[in-house]
């Protein structure tokens, strides 16, 4: 078990941070939560998109700031929900989006500010920190697994993201693994949207 597992990466721009995400989705599961922490405009949207594009998410992805929950179809029946709880101060606020419920069917689960939402969910997730370092896009990306599920995955996780850190600073394409690929699901291609606010 790698109890206390934590890695960070420096991504020099927003096409790297996705493509970090890419990485992460390559070893995502149905029934998987992430938990995207960081100030506004860290880049916990982009990291969504990212993320959306590998699972093979056609639909734009954007912040789901006033609507709270955005539900976004995957190849294979798979579903990403993009939650966004800074809006949300009381905890049964959060325990009244029903997160776990709709992560039961065949969902995985993605959400901002989601410290705020750690005691509403069972305690195994991947906590995902952002942090702007520099100009243009630069910043940090943390990720710590939590629980059974994401421990048993650390190692291929930190292999997989070092993967297209080292590509990035080589100066070359960073290229990540598709989600629906590693899981036999044929890839549904398209890209993402820009996001609707910086974060």
């Amino acid at each position: 078990m790698n109890a206390g597992w934590s890695r960070s990466w420096c991504c020099p721009d927003v096409a790297t941070t996705q493509a970090v995400a890419a990485a992460v989705a390559g070893l995502v599961e149905v029934g998987d939560v992430l938990l995207l922490d960081g100030e506004l405009g860290a880049g916990k949207t982009a990291f969504t998109q990212g993320l959306a594009a590998a699972m093979g998410v056609t639909e734009a992805v954007t912040s789901p700031t006033f609507t709270l929950v955005r539900h976004y179809p995957a190849p294979g029946g798979i579903e990403l929900l993009h939650a966004d709880v800074y809006r949300l101060d009381r905890l049964d606020e959060i325990v009244a989006l029903g997160l776990p419920e709709l992560i039961e069917e065949r969902a995985v689960a993605v959400v901002e500010w989601g410290e705020r939402a750690a005691p509403a969910l069972a305690p195994d997730y991947l906590v995902v920190r952002l942090e702007e370092t520099g100009g243009e896009g630069e910043r940090t990306v943390s990720l710590r697994p939590v629980g059974e599920r994401w421990l048993a995955r650390a190692e291929r996780l930190g292999e997989a993201v070092e993967a297209v850190a080292a590509e990035a600073v080589a100066g070359g394409p960073a290229v990540a693994a598709s989600w629906g690929a590693s899981h036999g699901y044929p890839p549904a291609g398209g890209g993402v949207a820009e996001e609707g606010r910086p974060e």
